[in-house]
């Protein structure tokens, strides 16, 4: 089983790289967050075409939107409310061979790493304890094949961002974010699949800012995206790879997709 996760920004303005991707990569899965479009108008007759018949769609105008296209069938598909926003920023699936995947996109958080000041940072937070919650309370995280990916939207390690510390108080790597990244992933003790095979020592990234003159030639990035494992699939991931050069792509969305191989 091959899945991808990638914040496309836009799936409807981004089509074409999607579908480029696709046919270069053949993920049997793809978790998109950022897609920007309502349910009605998502390219689904177009992801049908290139073999992505199983779609699950939680999408809404100009904002947030998350899907999971497969050529896996499903078994059950289920959208969460968080905060109590009504925003579309997670969906489930369940597939046929009984692994379970949810796709998130948490909020950015806004500039200033202060709640008090910051209603979008405050959601933010709120957002990550409910992601804790939400498995902390499961008893199954020994025994159930679980894959959680995103743009999670923190970088939580020294080496997830181009300088740890001129980003210490920036928003996505201030500690208060990534001390609740790390709650939410002991609660369900899963294992982060690109340092499986990146060590915490080397730098690797999948975020880079448009704001760069030149994004290649500063490389100031973050690991924003991620793909977890629940503890019973850690020992089946045969490979994981962040696909960097794609950000030098014709109209690039400013993350790029974080690809991982299972046998299951």
């Amino acid at each position: 089983m091959k899945l991808a996760t990638w914040n496309i920004n836009s799936v409807r303005l981004r089509f074409k790289a999607v579908a480029r991707f696709l046919r270069t990569e053949a993920p049997d899965v793809l978790a998109l967050q950022e897609t920007k479009v309502i349910n009605s108008l998502f390219p689904a007759e177009g992801f049908a075409k290139l073999g992505y018949v199983h779609q699950a769609i939680n999408g809404q105008k100009g904002y947030h939107g998350v899907a999971i296209l497969s050529k896996l069938p499903f078994r059950s598909q289920s959208a969460r409310e968080f905060c109590a926003k009504g925003d579309c920023r997670h969906m489930g699936a369940v597939f046929e061979n009984g692994v379970e995947l949810h796709n998130f996109y948490v909020p950015a958080g806004g500039d200033i790493p202060d709640p008090k000041r910051n209603d979008k940072f405050a959601h933010k937070l709120a957002f990550l304890r409910e992601m804790e919650e939400m498995f902390a309370s499961r008893a199954d995280r020994k025994t159930a094949p679980v894959v959680l990916v995103g743009d999670l939207n923190v970088a939580p390690l020294e080496n997830d961002v181009w300088s740890h510390k001129q980003l210490l108080d920036v928003v996505s790597h201030t500690p208060v974010e990534v001390e609740l990244l790390g709650n939410a992933r002991e609660a369900f003790e899963w294992n982060d699949v690109t340092r499986q095979f990146v060590p915490e020592d080397q730098k690797i990234y999948s975020w880079w800012s448009y704001r760069a003159a030149d994004w290649k030639a500063s490389d100031r990035g973050r690991r924003l995206d991620h793909i977890w494992t629940s503890p019973v699939l850690k020992n089946q991931v045969r490979a994981q790879k962040i696909l960097k050069d794609m950000r030098g792509w014709k109209q690039p969305s400013d993350h790029v997709p974080v690809v991982a191989e299972f046998e299951v």
